[in-house]
């Protein structure tokens, strides 16, 4: 039944049909963060009306983090979300009531950043160096997995407690010599360091956990199938129609959302359709999850985060209302 209904509303949501739906719904997505390019698709087809037409009043909420994000879709106060789906997990062991719908970061987009002037040029040579970034910071907490899959002894780094917008700052002024970050920020390190920016992606090294996914609220899905489905056709439409042309999407972001420079929202929006694109979601479909890599996430967090009370993370997420026919282009 749930399979009919999917086919149904994404048929009726690609012919931009008005009125077909035998039933209306309003619904809030919490964001992971304030507004930005990965949001673009969300507020292209609000601009549009496609979640209206289809049945779905959507409204788009910033977040303060995946943690609030997940919390708050958790606990029923806002139906949908996005989250990084470690973060998810560890909000799920602790009794969060939600379930992951579509991924959107299919590659990890944990990325570490220094100068080339420093005379770093490879993982072994970070021994004796320091590396700045909040103390609960992904990639403070997951470090010891990294240091494990490039051969660095435990303990070889120093962590320096910094806030995310003391980051770029404090490499410069050699305050750090090291500095952690999210490769859809690519562009501005580019743009602050020029020739002199070194980086990897911990991806190149096997460390690739899903990162930020939409979620929904478990009880609400099982309720409201009909508005799940709609929500998860829509948005899997709005990123495909982006991928293909990001003008008018990031024209709907600079609407909807005041202060964001245009040039870098193009950039970054360059960076995550990288991020979004995998053997699955370019095979299967565009925001597919692979059951094998929802299992080393969970391993991976389970390890280094921990789980209060382990769950099956099989029964974490669905690719049911996902349409096949949707694929992520090759990057």
């Amino acid at each position: 039944m749930k399979k009919i209904l999917k086919t149904w509303i994404a048929g009726a949501a690609l012919l931009g049909m008005s009125g077909t739906a035998s039933w209306a719904a309003e619904a809030n997505l919490i964001l992971n963060w304030t507004p930005g390019a990965d949001h673009a698709p969300i507020y292209y087809a609000i601009e549009q009306g496609w979640y209206a037409d289809a049945g779905l009043d959507l409204t788009a909420n910033s977040g303060k983090g995946s943690g609030l994000a997940a919390q708050t879709v958790g606990t029923g106060a806002s139906e949908f979300g996005i989250a990084e789906l470690g973060t998810a997990f560890v909000a799920k062991s602790k009794g969060a009531d939600l379930t992951a719908i579509m991924v959107l970061y299919a590659n990890s987009p944990l990325t570490l950043y220094w100068k080339k002037s420093s005379g770093m040029k490879e993982p072994k040579d970070f021994a004796g160096h320091t590396l700045g970034n909040p103390p609960g910071d992904a990639a403070r907490v997951l470090w010891p997995a990294f240091e494990k899959a490039v051969g660095l002894e435990p303990g070889s780094v120093s962590f320096v407690n910094l806030a995310p917008p003391a980051k770029n700052p404090s490499l410069a002024a050699d305050r750090v010599d090291i500095i952690s970050e999210f490769y859809n920020g690519h562009d501005a390190k580019v743009a602050a360091f020029g020739d002199d920016l070194a980086h990897l992606r911990w991806s190149e090294y096997g460390i690739n956990p899903y990162g930020n996914s939409f979620i929904v609220n478990t009880t609400y899905m099982k309720e409201n199938p009909e508005a799940v489905a709609t929500f998860v056709s829509v948005t899997q439409r709005a990123y495909s129609a982006c991928v293909e042309d990001p003008k008018p999407c990031v024209e709907a972001l600079m609407t909807a959302a005041s202060g964001l420079d245009e040039k870098a929202m193009y950039d970054q929006w360059t960076r995550v359709k990288d991020l979004m694109a995998d053997k699955t979601t370019t095979t299967e479909g565009l925001g597919f999850f692979d059951g094998e890599r929802i299992q080393n996430t969970y391993d991976l967090i389970e390890t280094y985060f921990g789980m209060e009370k382990p769950f099956d993370p099989a029964e974490s997420y669905t690719n049911e209302y996902l349409d096949g026919s949707l694929k992520m282009t090759a990057q």
